[in-house]
């Protein structure tokens, strides 16, 4: 296939080598409701050539510039639908129009949290997130209320996508191997979902009650200016991890009612 890419610590390269590994992961998409596949940081192209013998149309967004020309060299099925770039900065208008994508991946751990706000962001046009994380994040993304790793991202995610923790990958599957356990989950869009309250308010006042977890929510939502009736409240004495999404759907509502 050519010379290999180097892995690069500034990007949080760490290859995946496995093709039973890489194929399992291809494969977690699951059935995809839409004809694009878009695969981030693809590196070397070892998942991507499974991705490739599926029947949906399959684009890669890659930022190392050598990775660019090693897939432009030996995937030739891969022509013109390989985009050089970040993903964190790309519009995907300007590739795929109003057209809706999948998005997999073996994640850089590094952005992986930035990945999945982006995709929350664009969640009108992404019905399936799936793929590789650090397995501390794949877990939080999945979490349950009332657990240690339940937090901003669990709740905004599982208000708009269900989402399951597929399986577990080892260090060693990868050059060079990571320091810690990696872990593949998939996000399937709710079809026809309507949240229920501000969109843009209801992630405000998730942030602002985990971003102080320890306070009971009357405490950490202070600076929303909330009446003395807060006391009141059911979950006035509750911690942020305490509450599902369907209770920061009511929270959010009661404070947009009652904020002085």
């Amino acid at each position: 296939m050519g010379r290999e890419v180097r892995a690069k610590k500034h990007l949080g390269q760490h290859f995946l080598k496995d093709e039973v590994v890489a194929e399992q992961i291809s494969n977690s998409l699951g059935n995809v409701p839409c004809n694009i596949v878009l695969e981030i940081g693809p590196g070397m192209g070892v998942m991507t050539k499974y991705l490739l013998e599926q029947s949906f149309e399959t684009y890669v967004i890659e930022l190392d510039i050598e990775s660019v020309a090693y897939l432009s060299k030996n995937y030739p099925k891969l022509e013109d639908h390989i985009i050089g770039g970040d993903f964190l900065k790309w519009d995907a208008s300007t590739e795929f129009g109003e057209e809706e994508y999948a998005v997999i991946g073996n994640f850089p751990y590094n952005i992986s949290s930035q990945i999945v706000f982006k995709t929350l962001d664009q969640k009108e046009k992404i019905p399936v997130f799936a793929g590789m994380f650090q397995k501390e994040v794949a877990e939080r993304i999945c979490a349950a209320p009332g657990s240690k790793t339940y937090g901003i991202l669990s709740v905004l995610c599982q208000a708009y996508y269900n989402t399951e923790y597929l399986f577990t990958v080892d260090e060693h599957v990868f050059d060079p191997p990571p320091k810690v356990k990696s872990g593949v989950m998939r996000m399937v869009r709710k079809e026809g979902f309507e949240l229920g309250c501000s969109p843009k308010r209801f992630k405000d006042i998730v942030k602002g009650a985990f971003n102080q977890r320890r306070k009971t929510l009357r405490n950490a939502l202070k600076r929303f200016n909330l009446p003395a009736e807060v006391t009141e409240q059911w979950w006035a004495s509750k911690r942020a991890e305490q509450l599902s999404w369907q209770d920061f759907v009511e929270l959010t509502n009661w404070v947009e009612q009652n904020e002085l």
